[in-house]
């Protein structure tokens, strides 16, 4: 039993939530909390998992990711051993898994990008760039899904088949070698890198980090979004950069 609008990463393209869609592969029915009393059932049951299991957490002096996930079965089973209510049927309902189940992409959060007449999707402020095929001709100005594994892993899929793809990270930086490697495109370097100092490199926060602390919100003091990249301040910028072409 779970409250709607508890889940986390709510919805997909389809407006079910990414939680309801994994419920749904695996053939279960979810019962959302509907009354007040079933409400404050789950209530408590979030009450816990923020209060007690974070002061556990703390009075063992445990900071890691590794060493909570150890620690969780001990939890679990104290946490049972005082609450848990025994059921009035005690069947086991539980299905093994088929064949046909991959949990890992049943479980990888999914969103919806659109493919580009240049065979293109954007995804984090990355471009991701499907290869030139009749399959995949097939699937422009459609909207396909791109799943995020827990891993970390992005790949974009259509009909239940992967893509082939390559990327282009549109946070890359330009150095100061290839400025100077490149005189004649060194003006054109310099408004790049110049453009790159403002930006906000943040990657997108509706998606969940895989690797080092949890995202901040909130941009960076005096970095400015990709979409203001183009502002009148960058056209000054560049300005100046021409007339400096020009009297070289």
């Amino acid at each position: 039993m779970s409250s709607a609008s508890t889940i986390p990463h709510a919805t997909g393209g389809d407006g079910h939530t990414q939680f309801s869609g994994a419920l749904f592969e695996l053939n279960i029915e979810g019962i959302c909390a509907n009354s007040s009393q079933a409400k404050g059932r789950v209530e408590r049951a979030h009450l816990t998992l923020q209060d007690r299991l974070v002061k556990e957490l703390r009075l063992r002096g445990i900071n890691t990711m590794e060493a909570a996930n150890a620690f969780a079965r001990e939890f679990i089973a104290d946490y049972n051993a005082r609450f848990a209510k025994v059921p009035r049927n005690s069947h086991n309902a539980h299905q093994p898994l088929r064949s046909d189940e991959n949990l890992d992409l049943i479980f990888a959060c999914r969103e919806p990008r659109r493919v580009s007449k240049s065979l293109t999707i954007q995804f984090d402020k990355m471009l991701y760039l499907l290869a030139d095929t009749p399959e995949h001709r097939k699937l422009t100005g459609r909207y396909i899904d791109v799943h995020h594994f827990p891993d970390g892993r992005i790949e974009p899929r259509a009909n239940g088949i992967a893509l082939t793809f390559t990327t282009y990270d549109k946070l890359s930086e330009v150095d100061q070698g290839a400025i100077v490697d490149n005189k004649r495109l060194g003006h054109v370097l310099q408004l790049a890198e110049y453009v790159q100092e403002k930006r906000d490199n943040t990657r997108s926060l509706d998606l969940h980090a895989t690797e080092g602390p949890p995202r901040e919100r909130g941009r960076p003091p005096g970095k400015k979004s990709q979409r203001s990249a183009g502002s009148e301040r960058y056209v000054g910028r560049a300005k100046a950069l021409a007339e400096a072409v020009v009297a070289t």
